[in-house]
């Protein structure tokens, strides 16, 4: 028996067909971790391979039928190139993360157009929002009962945490809603596109935190995109500008907060925002009723029914489901993307609801508020790549 030894620069599993024989002769080779220079080869002129290094045999393949004669490839262990499977689970990777970001600005987009149909229709924002967090919040008790889900392992402590987050959680998903009740779905996300410049002087004033030069200019056209939007804006409201801006500031202490609060938790993206509706729906409940009441709601919405019709139970159902989706993907994308990329999917997605919306609504726009928008836009774009 001979054996032939090749340095290869691709390791790959050994491949062993039939006989016993074959298995003890691959258990002799691989129980060692490197090959001893005393071995007699066939081809002594041949350039032994290093012996400094281990070698890792790559396969085994049998020369003639008739003589027991094999040849060995092997390479050093330093030499060796990342296997097929990496590459494959690298491209799954990416296809699983398109397909997040592709369902969540979906989702998004189905989401804004029937919340702005209810809220056309029906002017109780306080009432729309606690439907949007107890549907999510219904969906997800079922889904833990039934084991659809993992029951979320919490604590005290974990709850405790959490409260500040559902609380500023809760006051930019109202302000973002009474925003939109008053003006379009479009001007309301222009003013949301600022976001960023809330987080840099939030950060800056109340943290202490520094940022480089790049961020702060990347905040001027942000500041004056959002400021020409808002004043060739055709149809503006002060309350609903007044909204957009109040639900900037508290989705920004909403994320210092989790940040701050949740290192070192387990809890998955999809849990986490599940706990966090449940938490929020709490807090939101007894203001609700207080703002507006059972009255108010009862008389709006027979009122609905009879200038839309059964539809209109459709609508109220769309939105709270849509709502809870989108915000799930969305922390369910957190688990598998960096910040960065976050920062930029979600850029995107204000471009996809300010489009469609102007384009399902008929919105009039102004080529100098479309220009505004373009540029906030655009801003908050250059901002995600300098705070990087």
């Amino acid at each position: 028996m001979s054996f032939s030894f090749k340095q290869s620069g691709l390791a790959t599993c050994m491949n062993v067909t039939n006989s016993g024989f074959h298995k003890r002769l691959i258990s002799t080779i691989c129980s060692r971790s490197s090959f001893s220079p005393c071995l007699n080869l066939q081809n002594p002129e041949r350039r032994n391979p290093s012996v400094s290094k281990p070698l890792h045999i790559s396969s085994i393949e049998k020369i003639n039928e008739k003589k027991t004669v094999f040849e060995c490839k092997a390479c050093e262990a330093d030499k060796s190139q990342p296997i097929e499977v990496e590459v494959k689970s690298e491209a799954a990777k990416r296809l699983k993360i398109g397909i997040y970001f592709a369902t969540w600005w979906a989702l998004n987009v189905v989401f804004n157009i029937y919340n702005k149909k209810v809220l056309n229709a029906y002017p109780y924002p306080w009432l729309t929002s606690t439907l949007s967090l107890a549907c999510g919040s219904l969906m997800m008790l079922i889904s833990w009962a039934t084991r659809i889900a993992e029951t979320p392992k919490t604590d005290f402590e974990f709850w405790k945490t959490l409260f500040p987050v559902a609380v500023a959680h809760t006051i930019g998903h109202v302000a973002a809603t009474v925003s939109m009740s008053k003006v379009a779905v479009s001007f309301t996300h222009i003013i949301k596109s600022g976001e960023p410049a809330f987080s840099v002087l939030v950060s800056r004033f109340l943290l202490g935190e520094t940022f480089p030069p790049s961020v702060y200019l990347s905040l001027v056209p942000i500041i004056g995109g959002c400021a020409l939007a808002a004043v060739t804006e055709l149809n503006f409201n002060m309350t609903g500008f007044m909204g957009a801006m109040i639900s900037n500031f508290a989705f920004v202490l909403r994320n210092i907060f989790s940040k701050k609060g949740m290192k070192g938790k387990s809890v998955s993206g999809m849990n986490y925002y599940a706990c966090l509706s449940l938490l929020s729906l709490l807090i939101l409940t007894p203001f609700a009723v207080a703002v507006e009441g059972p009255q108010m709601w009862a008389a709006g919405w027979q009122k609905a029914l009879s200038e839309i019709g059964p539809q209109f139970v459709w609508w109220v159902a769309a939105q709270s489901i849509f709502y809870h989706l989108y915000n799930q993907v969305s922390y369910m994308s957190l688990d598998e993307i960096s910040p960065l990329t976050f920062s930029v999917g979600n850029t995107m997605k204000r471009i996809s609801v300010i489009v469609s919306s102007i384009i399902i609504f008929h919105t009039p726009v102004q080529p100098i508020n479309a220009l505004g928008a373009a540029i906030a836009i655009l801003g908050t774009f250059l901002y995600s790549q300098a705070k990087a």
